[in-house]
């Protein structure tokens, strides 16, 4: 799971049927280096599925690849990056 950031959303045209109706975001991940200096964003952007409605500027969790489709078991859907949760407070040591 990576940390990211809101930076907007994605209307689509067009998508694969098992993924209709879901709302997307943009987001940019965090290095471990930016979240211990505290600046800002530092990766490269993606597209990712959000059902809990994650606001711009919010800091997000967000789970790739294979993980990102466990919350739809049993059914498969096509998906790389899914909003895992909206994080309140971030602490590193």
């Amino acid at each position: 799971m990576r940390i990211a950031e809101v930076i907007g959303t994605v209307t689509l045209s067009r998508c694969h049927p098992l993924i209709a109706g879901y709302r997307w975001i943009i987001g940019m991940p965090f290095s471990l280096k930016a979240l211990r200096e505290g600046t800002g964003p530092d990766g490269e952007d993606l597209v990712i599925l959000d059902e809990f409605g994650a606001g711009q500027g919010q800091r997000i969790g967000v789970s790739e690849g294979v993980e990102a489709a466990v919350p739809f078991f049993p059914v498969k859907k096509p998906l790389d990056a899914y909003n895992a949760c909206i994080l309140d407070a971030i602490e590193v040591r």
